[in-house]
C-alpha cells in the first residue's frame, strides 16, 4: 500500500470513529474534540509528505555544448618600400657600359620610355639606370635631357668602371660636288666613332681612269663653301661630324670613278694614334 493510501486510512479511520460515537445510544461527541483531531490527522499528513530537511538535493551539472571558434590568424605587417626613382628623357639619349662616350654603347633610353634609376657617377652628370634593352642588365644613361621622378637624392653613389683604351675610328662618305671658276673639289661626310680625338687629316683623291691623285696634309678641317667663303675647326672630339672638301681638281670629275683615301691622327702632322678609310665613289 502506498504512503498516500495508508494516510488516507489513517483520515478515514477517525472519522468513522467519529460517527460510531453519533450511533443511537451513544452520547454526543464534543465538536471542537473532532475539529482538533481532523487538524492534527491532516498535520500528520503534511509532514509525511513533505521533503525531510535533512534531504540534499541531487544536481545533475548540465554538459555545455561546444560551439567551435574561428581561428584568426595574425594580419601581416606590410613594411613599406620607397618606390625605386624613375627617368625618361626628351631626347632619344645612349646608354653605356660607362659614364662616357669612351664607353661602349649598349642601351638606348626612346622618348616616352622610363625606366628605374640605381645609382648616380660622382660628377651627377650620369645615372646608372636599369637597361631598356637587355632583360636584367643595367647602364649608365645621360643626364643632359633626362627628367627625373621620386627619391633620387638619396641614391648612392658609385664608381665608374676603369676606362676602356680610346679606339681610333670614324667613317667617311661622299656628299657632292662643287666647283668655282673652273676649279672642282669633292666633299666628304666625316664622324668620329672612336674614343680619341682628331687633330690632323691627309686626304687624297685617285682618279682611276686617269691615273691623277691630288692630296692634301693639314692640321686642321675644312670646308670649302662655294666661291665665297671657308669652315674649317682645329680637332675633331669623339661623336663630332663634319663636312671636309678635298683638294682642287683642275677638271670636271663628273662620272669618273675615283678613290678617296683620308686618314686622321690625334696629333699634328699625321702623328699619334691614326685610323684610315677608303671610299670608292663616282661624282
Amino acid at each position: 500500500m502506498s504512503r498516500f493510501n495508508s494516510l488516507l486510512v489513517f483520515v478515514v479511520v477517525p472519522v468513522f470513529a467519529l460517527q460510531a460515537c453519533s450511533l443511537p445510544g451513544a452520547s454526543t461527541p464534543d465538536p471542537n474534540l473532532i475539529n482538533t483531531m481532523v487538524a492534527q490527522t491532516f498535520s500528520a499528513i503534511q509532514i509525511q509528505s513533505a521533503v525531510p530537511a535533512t534531504a540534499t538535493p541531487t544536481f545533475t551539472p548540465e554538459i555545455p555544448t561546444l560551439t567551435s571558434t574561428a581561428t584568426l590568424s595574425p594580419t601581416p605587417e606590410f613594411t613599406a618600400t620607397p618606390s625605386v626613382p624613375q627617368i625618361r628623357v626628351s631626347v632619344p639619349t645612349n646608354c653605356r657600359v660607362g659614364p662616357g662616350r669612351v664607353y661602349d654603347r649598349v642601351g638606348a633610353l626612346l622618348v616616352d620610355e622610363v625606366t628605374e634609376v640605381y645609382g648616380r657617377d660622382p660628377t651627377g652628370n650620369y645615372w646608372y639606370v636599369r637597361n631598356p634593352d637587355v632583360n636584367g642588365g643595367f647602364c649608365w644613361l645621360w643626364g643632359e635631357y633626362a627628367a627625373l621622378s621620386g627619391n633620387f637624392q638619396v641614391l648612392p653613389v658609385f664608381t665608374p668602371p676603369p676606362t676602356p683604351t680610346p679606339v681610333p675610328a670614324f667613317t667617311a662618305s661622299y656628299t657632292g660636288l662643287e666647283w668655282c671658276n673652273n676649279v672642282w673639289w669633292v666633299e666628304f661626310r666625316l664622324e668620329n666613332t672612336g674614343g680619341i680625338t682628331f687633330r690632323s687629316i691627309s686626304l687624297s683623291v685617285f682618279d682611276t681612269g686617269t691615273n691623277s691623285t691630288v692630296s692634301l696634309i693639314d692640321n686642321k678641317f675644312t670646308n670649302l663653301n662655294g666661291c665665297n667663303a671657308s669652315d674649317s675647326r682645329n680637332a675633331m672630339g669623339a661623336g663630332d661630324k663634319f663636312i671636309v672638301s678635298s683638294p682642287a681638281i683642275l677638271y670636271d670629275p663628273t662620272g669618273k670613278k675615283l678613290r678617296a683615301t683620308i686618314t686622321l691622327c690625334s696629333e699634328n702632322g699625321i702623328n699619334g694614334t691614326c685610323a684610315t678609310q677608303t671610299i670608292e665613289f663616282k661624282p
